[in-house]
């Protein structure tokens, strides 16, 4: 081995360290990487940031953009007032969903089928507050939980091929929690399969995943040709489907049940009390704001003020105090005994305590769950200013089923956490979305008006239609719905930048260029050479499937981006090596990257439902290793029939 190479497969070996130990962020872990590669000189100066202008991750940011666009279109009350009928059968409604799985299978590249099906395929695409909507027509909570679990896969599968998957399963997630709670059964039941599902579906196309990018832009640069829109589907259509089928009739089966973390979290609201200001009280002329310390000592929060009937939140730690006033607070019982030892505040008479609980008139209670982008992750409420900033309480966190409620205001937040918040009436989504935070349930949120709904889908599907056909290069299609997205005021301009992940944008800026480095240094071929010595004598399917075997246990315990743009090379190398088709191997490597079902930390949405499912992180390769064996056991004989060798 060359220097070079040493020096490139030691900061690989890094970047995958870091990344499986999980302390920092994997775009900090990138970053830093490729800045060490470049001091070390493994990567030219100029080529250092070619990654942030490559057609992979302007794509992927687009892509974030355009499915936002269509969240807000409301394109979820077309499909519920023209295909979805609540009075239709259980029979129905899977033939409905099973048809429009096949037609879009076997005719991808018919641009007059994808034209008729797109409002099928922008189906819940919504923000949550059309989930009610969606939850009463299309969710029975009476049906069973294999029919829920097939209904609710399908759509979920359908949606992640056209948008991003994490986007689609966040917009289903809260309706098969509140279905499930109508059904009184745990979440965790269906929620995993719903995960899977989103998986599953986003390998249909190119915009689906960020894999299937990453796998057309290098094919594009090493055999001079990107694949197409739908060149994906008849693989990952076979495997999406004999994915789901045993997800909906056996897969569910597999997982253990657990209490239902979300409810587990609702008796925190007993936790609301109310102490008085007695008339001799010390604390009478002095700001309510003065005991902060006093009850950040006692682990108490101060919610709000009652004076004369009337109720005080927000900046009500400005008022100051008066005899007979009333202090709303959150507290454990042993808490709220100290803190009413330490400043001589009364205990509230029972009827006005009875009043104050269920919230009362100026705060509601939300359930969110934790993103990885969330600004909460790594710190704690207190850290981020939660209180002061936007007037909200964290009453309780449920991560992996166990419930926290002690010192919880200090406690770090992590990915996939749900958190109980006491926000200020009509306020929760704003609180929301400045947490980065994904609802659980129902709220307000905006959405455009009904006659934006056609033009967001007929935008959209032009732009896919052209960049089909040819007549555009996808980047430029999808940049131009964007532009016809904030000129049409689909996406307003304000919220334009803050639907780009921007880890992940950083992730691939960064990967990007050390993963040509270990082409151009040879460290691919060596790999490939390695790859194709443990396979020699294999016939060719056996040589795929060790290459599908070795990128799918990648993916399951790293980032599939970084998988991917290390695993495609190589296949392309060993394509080269033994004479054949490098197509192949790419599709190989597409399917493989993004079957990340063995553990919650291969895939972003396997670490959304950690918290409202209850899972544990052994509970995954229940059902996520046969899953996997499956997609391997229908790809293999699918990439010889569609992509001959």
């Amino acid at each position: 081995m060359t220097t070079d190479q040493i020096i490139l497969f030691v900061l690989f070996g890094a970047v995958f360290g870091m990344l499986l130990w999980g302390r920092f962020r994997y775009d900090i872990v990138a970053f830093s990487a490729l800045m060490v590669a470049v001091v070390l000189g493994v990567v030219p100066s100029k080529d250092a940031f070619s990654g942030f202008g490559h057609p992979a991750t302007l794509v992927v940011a687009l892509v974030l953009v355009v499915s936002a666009g269509l969240v807000r279109s409301g394109a979820v009350f077309l499909i519920t007032r023209t295909l979805v009928d609540a009075s239709r059968s259980l029979g129905s409604h899977i033939a409905l969903m099973g048809a429009i799985g096949g037609v879009l299978s076997a005719f991808m590249n018919n641009v007059a089928a994808l034209a008729l099906l797109m409002p099928v395929v922008s189906a819940g695409l919504v923000r949550s507050g059309a989930v009610f909507l969606i939850t009463r027509t299309l969710v029975d909570a009476s049906r069973s939980l294999g029919s829920h679990i097939a209904l609710m896969g399908a759509i979920g599968g359908v949606l992640s091929a056209f948008m991003n998957n994490v986007a689609a399963l966040a917009l289903l997630m809260p309706v098969d929690v509140q279905t499930a709670r109508k059904a009184g059964r745990s979440p965790g039941l269906s929620l995993m399969p719903l995960s899977f599902a989103t998986i599953l579906g986003g390998m249909v196309t190119l915009i689906g995943t960020p894999p299937n990018i990453i796998i057309a832009t290098i094919r594009q640069d090493s055999l001079g040709e990107p694949f197409r829109m739908f060149d994906f589907a008849p693989v990952g259509g076979v495997a999406a489907i004999a994915g789901l089928i045993f997800v909906a009739l056996v897969g569910w089966r597999l997982i253990p049940e657990r209490a239902d973390a979300t409810s587990e979290l609702e008796d925190v609201s007993e936790y609301i009390a109310e102490l008085t200001v007695p008339e001799d009280s010390k604390h009478i002329g002095t700001r309510m704001g003065d005991l902060a310390g006093e009850a950040e000592k006692a682990d108490v929060a101060l919610i709000g003020l009652i004076r004369d009937g009337k109720r005080r939140y927000g900046q009500a730690r400005n008022s100051v105090l008066q005899a007979g006033d009333a202090l709303v607070l959150e507290a454990t019982p042993d808490a709220l005994d100290e803190f009413r030892a330490a400043t001589g505040l009364a205990v509230a008479d029972a009827q006005r305590e009875e009043r104050l609980k269920a919230a009362g008139d100026g705060v509601e209670i939300i359930e969110v769950v934790v993103t990885d982008s969330s600004r909460l992750v790594g710190r704690t409420a207190q850290a981020v200013g939660l209180a002061w900033r936007q007037s909200t309480v964290l009453m309780g966190i449920s991560r992996e089923g166990r419930k926290i409620t002690e010192q919880i205001r200090k406690t770090p937040v992590r990915t996939g956490d749900i958190l109980l918040l006491l926000v200020p009436r009509d306020t929760g989504a704003d609180v929301t979305q400045w947490l980065g935070c994904l609802p659980l349930a129902e709220r307000g949120l905006s959405v455009t008006a009904d006659d934006k709904v056609w033009l967001a889908i007929a935008i959209f599907a032009g732009a896919v239609a052209a960049a089909s056909v040819g007549l555009l290069y996808l980047p430029i299609a999808l940049g131009l719905v964007v532009i016809a997205y904030v000129l049409s005021k689909i996406v307003p301009l304000s919220e334009l930048y803050t639907h780009i992940e921007w880890p992940v944008v950083v992730l691939l800026g960064s990967m990007i260029p050390l993963g040509a480095a270990l082409e151009s240094s040879g460290g691919t071929e060596l790999i490939a050479g390695w790859l194709i010595t443990l396979t020699q004598g294999l016939p060719a399917w056996a040589v795929l499937t060790v290459l599908m075997v070795v990128t799918m246990s990648l993916s399951d315990v790293l980032n599939n981006t970084a998988t991917t743009i290390v695993a495609a090379p190589v296949g392309i190398q060993m394509a080269q090596t033994l004479g054949v088709s490098p197509d192949p191997f790419l599709m190989a490597v597409a399917v493989a990257a993004s079957s990340a079902f063995l553990t919650p930390i291969g895939h972003k949405n396997n670490t959304l439902i950690l918290g409202p499912g209850g899972y544990h992180f052994g509970d995954y390769w229940r059902i996520g290793l046969p899953l996997e064996i499956i997609v391997i056991a229908v790809s293999i004989p699918a990439i010889l029939i569609f992509w001959p060798l």
